[in-house]
């Protein structure tokens, strides 16, 4: 009778860092993570002795100084006595304004576009085709450039608005379309909460989220209720009163009421400017992404099976009920992984904004405020480290959101 024993354990020996597989990998790392130490000391420190030799010295006390500048297009108060910090937060807001609003927009070009493009119509299949291959092919600094050459040809100055002989006049005494940028009533609200219009947006911020999370919760009950009995409720004026009745109490409470512009000396004043600069960056950063976000649509439907088309017709479906609820949820799948990377195109091109006199983060921080003071480093790092959050907190997000879409499996 015998008994089997486990083999004794190979002593470690130094060799084995990299003849043995499995230690080999973890050896390379640690050794590339050595000299990258060394690479950023070595280059951190020759920086250092330099800037000492000239006399000089990193520094953020420059962002208390006044500015000496200012911006036209701003989402929170400043003047030119305002510091650099603040002229640097304007500068972030406007960025992300125009992020925000670009990526918002180049989804809803790149998601009908793309559709249409697989469209059975030869002609409209034809035009999107067009579409995208003109926009992709030509860099998005020239689309801004002959948008906002565009706008500023076109439309009429404010001086056309004046007199009894106007050549130009204001849509419904309320929007006013100039070459300076387009005038647009402002909302505002005669009983703030506790004095503030900001919380009294913010209030009404969380009013729309809580809608919109109840509306997922109907949503789910009106599945339930289709799984038990076969047949959906209708849930389209519930669906609306969920979005509306809350809003509607809310401004009725805090008494929203508009500023509409109006022409006082040479220009209008009052409502809200939308600049023309932020209207030709946010149009061109729109079109020309939008047809890379149409080819990713396109590529995803695509990847689709035939077959779940085919079964959803067979089950009586209409074609854009087929497109809404069995060929997009699945082409989802491989349409945002891509989509990512559009969103971080658009977030750094906001960039060229410099070119038409746009106050993003780059003409603020890493322009006026760079030249005015001299301190290049502080504001290229300060620079770097807005647009690595930025691109990191896109990627997160977005990742979330793509690993609650993508398939389960069993």
């Amino acid at each position: 009778m015998t008994t089997l024993t486990d083999p004794p354990k190979e002593s470690f020996r130094l060799s084995m860092l990299i003849n043995d597989t499995r230690y080999r990998s973890l050896t390379f790392q640690a050794i590339a993570a050595v000299l990258l130490a060394f690479a950023i000391w070595y280059l951190g420190n020759n920086l250092i002795q330099n800037l000492r030799a000239a006399g000089l010295n990193i520094s953020f006390n420059f962002l208390g100084d006044p500015s000496g500048y200012d911006i036209n297009q701003r989402l929170v108060e400043y003047d030119s006595q305002s510091s650099h910090a603040r002229a640097a937060l304007v500068g972030i807001l406007n960025t992300l304004l125009v992020a925000v609003l670009a990526c918002i927009t180049a989804t809803v070009f790149g998601v009908i576009a793309g559709v249409l493009r697989l469209s059975n119509n030869w002609l409209v299949s034809k035009l999107m085709a067009f579409y995208v291959e003109i926009f992709r092919n030509i860099p998005v600094l020239i689309w801004i450039i002959i948008i906002f050459t565009i706008m500023t040809a076109v439309l009429p100055g404010p001086r056309a608005f004046r007199g009894d002989n106007a050549t130009a006049s204001m849509v419904f005494d309320m929007f006013a379309f100039t070459n300076r940028g387009i005038y647009i009533p402002l909302p505002w609200f005669e009983n703030a909460l506790f004095g503030s219009a900001g919380l009294s947006w913010l209030l009404v911020i969380a009013g729309l989220v809580g809608s919109w999370f109840a509306t997922r919760r109907l949503s789910a009950w009106a599945t339930a209720k289709q799984e038990d009995t076969g047949i959906r409720p209708k849930t389209i004026w519930m669906t609306l009163a969920i979005w509306f009745v809350p809003l509607i109490v809310l401004m009725l409470v805090m008494g929203l009421t508009w500023e509409y512009p109006a022409l006082k000396g040479f220009n209008f004043s009052g409502g809200i400017k939308v600049g023309g600069p932020l209207i030709a960056l946010w149009f061109a950063l729109s079109i020309y992404t939008g047809a890379f976000i149409a080819e990713n649509v396109r590529a995803g439907i695509q990847a689709v099976s035939k077959g779940q088309t085919e079964a959803a017709s067979a089950l009586g479906l209409r074609s854009n009920r087929v497109m809404n609820l069995v060929v997009l949820p699945q082409a989802l799948r491989v349409i945002i992984p891509p989509l990512i990377s559009q969103y971080l195109n658009i977030t750094k091109n906001t960039s060229l904004a410099i070119v038409v006199g746009y106050a993003d983060i780059t003409a603020t921080l890493g322009g006026i405020t760079l030249n005015q003071t001299g301190r290049a480093i502080e504001c290229v790092l300060l620079l770097m480290l807005f647009y690595l959050t930025a691109s990191l907190l896109i990627s997160m997000v977005m990742n979330v959101y793509n690993s609650s879409v993508k398939l389960k499996e069993r």
